[in-house]
C-alpha cells in the first residue's frame, strides 16, 4: 500500500482526464512544484488540473494554466496524450504546447481545495539541466528521460512510457 499526501487523497481512486500545458520560454520550462504525493519530497510537473463536467478542453488548460501560475495562455497545439498510474492515483493526461499571452507568474491556487489543503509550493522557470537535477521521484514521469526541450516537444502523439 502506498502512502499517499492526505492532502491528495480527493484525486485518488478514480480515473480523471487532465489536461497540461508545456511551456518553453527563453530555453526555461515552467514547472509547479507541488507537495509530495507518492513516496517523494515534491512533485514537479507542468500546469494542469482536470477536465470538468461540460468544459472544453482548450478553456480547462486555460483556467488551469492561469490558476496554478498566474499566466494567461494561448493553446498552440496539441503534443502528447500520457497514462498517469501511480496507485492510487490515475489520470489519463492530455498535454499541449502552450504560449504566455499576459499575466505575472505567481504561486498559483486550486480553487477546490481550502487554503490548509493546498498542494502547490512554487512555481518557476527551469531550465533543462536544472529539471534533470531533479530526483527522478520527485517530478512528472515525462520529464525523467529529459535530453532536450525539442524532445519533449515532438514526442509521437500515443502514450508516453
Amino acid at each position: 500500500m502506498s502512502v499517499l499526501n492526505p492532502n491528495a487523497a480527493a484525486y485518488a481512486d478514480k480515473v480523471r482526464v487532465r489536461v497540461c500545458g508545456i511551456c518553453i520560454q527563453d530555453d526555461k520550462m515552467l514547472l509547479v512544484r507541488h507537495q509530495s504525493t507518492i513516496k517523494n519530497k515534491a512533485f514537479w510537473a507542468p500546469p494542469g488540473g482536470g477536465l470538468q463536467v461540460g468544459e472544453t478542453i482548450e478553456t480547462c488548460l486555460k483556467r488551469e494554466v492561469q490558476e496554478e501560475t498566474g499566466l494567461e495562455v494561448e493553446v498552440v497545439r496539441f503534443l502528447f496524450v500520457n497514462e498517469f498510474l501511480q496507485p492510487p492515483l490515475q489520470a489519463v493526461e492530455l498535454f499541449f504546447e502552450v504560449k504566455p499571452v499576459a499575466g505575472t507568474i505567481t504561486k498559483g491556487t486550486d480553487p477546490e481545495a481550502t487554503p490548509d489543503m493546498q498542494l502547490i509550493e512554487e512555481v518557476t522557470w527551469k531550465t533543462k539541466h536544472e529539471v534533470r537535477e531533479i530526483p527522478l521521484a520527485d517530478k512528472h514521469s515525462i520529464l525523467h528521460h529529459l535530453y532536450s526541450f525539442n524532445d519533449l516537444m515532438s514526442l509521437p502523439h500515443h502514450f508516453v512510457k
